[in-house]
């Protein structure tokens, strides 16, 4: 883990390693937010450690800031990265799902900002522009901070986060998603897989519902991004009474909303999330690269 502590003498952590464990799961979040994928976040919070034990604590004002910093640095350095190898992703790329602590949907700023559809939106971004946007709309930090954080002076930095705060706003959901609105509409998909009675279902798929299905190439999903409630009803329709026959579905708290968990046996299948705007589900996202479900096995903590 970041941050194995070299133990003072008294048993506790010297002042690096406890700045650094103190602030851990805001810089994770804050990487995780970035770069919509765990298994990056932690590569970047291991990154952050090894610099942060190189600098000289009398040197730093603010610690919580400094971490931020280096954290948003590495993330964004990464997040260039992962846009080449996205290029060659086999079929749609979705965000790595999460199993978040229930508090975690009690912030309901946080659970909107870490929500798979936020994340696909905050995808359409740059990578500064997304930086900015999460710093600044998420964890409130000062435009100072973020200037420093993504080398940017800070009118700059204005005028980034006043484009991604449109470009975002013309692309998030439409209108407040409930728990309970998530909740029905996995209940209606839960209920027609077990039934064979795609009614329930047909009734809140909104007419540009879009399905997308993330196998990575390792398992078998949807090639490309499946649009319309029609097509949506008939590859459902095709597909339910597989999964019934295979597969359980449990819900869970993934990415601070409500979720589909399938299994075979004891291993997790695919993970399901939806997007509903003004009521109506415009998006299914299923997850079935398995590389992408490590983080189901346990609940992951998040903050800001």
């Amino acid at each position: 883990m970041a941050g194995t502590a070299q133990t003072a003498r008294d048993d506790r952590p010297d002042p690096a390693t406890e700045a650094f464990l103190t602030h851990r799961n805001l810089l994770f979040t804050v990487a995780y937010e970035m770069l919509g994928s765990a298994a990056d976040a932690e590569d970047v919070l291991q990154e952050t450690w090894l610099r942060w034990v190189r600098v000289d604590l009398a040197t730093v004002r603010e610690q919580r800031a400094y971490l931020v910093r280096i954290t948003t640095r590495q993330a964004l350095a990464r997040l260039r990265t992962l846009g080449r190898r996205k290029e060659s992703y086999v079929g749609p790329w979705l965000p790595e799902p999460l199993l978040t602590a229930p508090d975690v949907a009690e912030d309901v700023e946080l659970a909107d900002s870490v929500s798979m559809a936020m994340l696909l939106v905050l995808e359409t971004l740059t990578p500064t522009e997304r930086a900015v946007f999460v710093l600044r709309e998420v964890f409130d930090l000062p435009y100072e901070e973020i200037a420093e954080a993504v080398d940017k002076n800070e009118a700059a930095v204005r005028q980034i986060a006043h484009r991604a705060r449109g470009h975002v706003a013309a692309r998030r959901p439409r209108g407040v998603t409930s728990p309970a609105e998530t909740r029905d509409a996995l209940e209606a998909f839960r209920k027609a897989t077990e039934t064979g009675d795609l009614q329930s279902l047909l009734d809140i798929l909104a007419p540009d519902v879009v399905f997308l299905g993330d196998g990575g190439g390792v398992r078998q999903a949807v090639p490309r991004p499946v649009v319309g409630a029609d097509k949506v009803a008939r590859l459902l329709a095709a597909g339910l009474g597989k999964i019934a026959e295979l597969m359980s579905l449990r819900p869970a708290q993934v990415n601070g909303f409500p979720a589909l968990i399938m299994e075979q046996g004891d291993e997790i299948e695919a993970v399901l999330a939806v997007r509903i705007d003004d009521g109506l589900v415009t998006g299914l996202y299923a997850v079935r690269n398995p590389h992408k479900l490590s983080h189901m096995e346990r609940e992951i903590t998040l903050s800001r």
